[in-house]
């Protein structure tokens, strides 16, 4: 019994039912649930561009040839691309088949501010914009500002610097594995407080939002949870199968990674946790490094479901019909624009207005239906985008036979 007690996994389902609790029956409790819910992230938030930086330079500088760090690169950006076109499929498919959108009433007062500050977002968002904002003018600004992409760009470049360093730069490479194994002793005291964070923020989200709010979306809510469940244990499953690991020991070996997510609806609190996994779990340092990091600004497949799905809703809800070819073209037009918010707060809301606006069929005033419901299934989008990029890096990391079956044995034994 007091194994359990102790038991993290157990202590973050507890929470997280405690915050239900709260939730609904004590509701000035949310701003207090907000504030340690934020301040959890906040804790996680601060650990992230160090260990990302130490992580990718140490992996680079291990590395005997440069070109495996461009092949590597370019392997996890082509699976990215198709495995996150799966998915706008799927999700595409399953929205048309269930049509969620038929027969929508809404009983929910749209929130107009909220959806004026995203639609000035989505106006502001250029892809050519987002490529150049990768390379930072200031890398201490980058760090500053926890930007992942422009850290995980600034760390390649340290990386192979240090790299041709040769045996001269040994020194550094040994002071900053010291370090690393700090932040990471850093992480290990930060995820005692997990179960804090998860009470907050569930407790938070239902006593804001509240169980009712979800009845009139409720198809849709089932519909985008069902598809993201399809996604993981069948796309997901087979891809394991092929490449010879399994679905069930890897979700078994993040379990806590992703009860934390569930509770705080931020992928970004399981980062350090999934990069130290994915090590224990047979990864090398190195494909770690480089695609986890990526992972979280190409490999959203939990959002481009949500995307693809809430699209069609919109169509189904303001009766436009769309033909095959437009269906398409919003599929190709979501393979861009579901890159190009990466990192940005609100980032489903950006994509899914910039999207409407350019493809000027469905009313951009649509995504305000969805404003309510909106945290209820961040969850889930946030939830499959870590299990897809840890899949990913599993995946890059056995091709390029960087993937040890001893620790792999070790982890699913323990």
């Amino acid at each position: 019994m007091k194994r359990l007690i102790n038991n993290l996994t157990f202590q973050v389902l507890v929470a997280i039912a405690l915050g239900i609790l709260v939730g609904l029956y004590y509701k000035p409790f949310a701003p207090t649930a907000q504030l340690i819910s934020k301040t959890f992230i906040n804790l996680i938030t601060m650990l992230i561009a160090p260990i990302i930086f130490f992580t990718i330079v140490l992996g680079i500088a291990g590395m005997s040839d440069m070109k495996k760090v461009g092949r590597v690169g370019g392997k996890a950006l082509l699976y990215f691309e198709v495995v996150t076109t799966f998915a706008l499929i799927i999700g595409v498919t399953v929205a048309n088949l269930v049509k969620p959108g038929d027969g929508f009433v809404s009983t929910i007062p749209a929130d107009t501010a909220k959806l004026a500050v995203y639609e000035k977002a989505a106006s502001d968002m250029k892809w050519g914009d987002f490529l150049a904002h990768i390379v930072p003018s200031n890398a201490f600004k980058a760090f500053a500002e926890g930007d992942i992409l422009q850290i995980l760009f600034f760390a390649i470049l340290f990386g192979i610097g240090l790299s041709k360093m040769g045996d001269t730069g040994t020194t550094v490479i040994n002071l900053f594995e010291k370090i690393s194994k700090v932040f990471f002793n850093i992480m290990h005291i930060v995820m005692k407080a997990a179960p804090l964070g998860a009470f907050g923020g569930m407790a938070y989200t239902i006593s804001t939002y509240g169980i009712k709010t979800l009845q009139p979306l409720a198809l849709l809510m089932v519909s985008v949870y069902a598809t993201m469940a399809l996604f993981i244990f069948v796309v997901l499953n087979v891809i394991c199968y092929l490449f010879k690991f399994s679905l069930w020991q890897y979700l078994k070996h993040i379990r806590q990674e992703i009860l934390i997510v569930l509770g705080t609806s931020s992928s970004e609190s399981a980062l350090p946790g999934m990069m130290e996994k994915l090590e224990k779990f047979g990864c090398s340092k190195s494909v770690v490094g480089l695609v986890i990091p990526a992972g979280y600004s190409f490999n959203l497949d939990g959002t481009t479901i949500y995307l693809s799905m809430c699209t069609i809703f919109l169509a189904q809800v303001f009766h436009v019909p769309l033909t095959l070819m437009q269906q398409l073209t919003i599929i190709g037009i979501l393979m861009v624009t579901s890159k190009g918010a990466a990192g940005v707060t609100g980032s489903g809301f950006i994509v899914l207005t910039s999207t409407l606006a350019a493809i000027k069929l469905i009313p951009v005033e649509g995504v305000a239906i969805l404003l309510g419901v909106d945290r209820f299934m961040s969850e889930a989008r946030a939830i499959t985008n870590v299990i897809g990029n840890g899949a990913a890096t599993i995946v890059i990391a056995k091709s390029e036979k960087e993937f040890d079956e001893a620790k792999y044995r070790a982890a699913i034994a323990r």
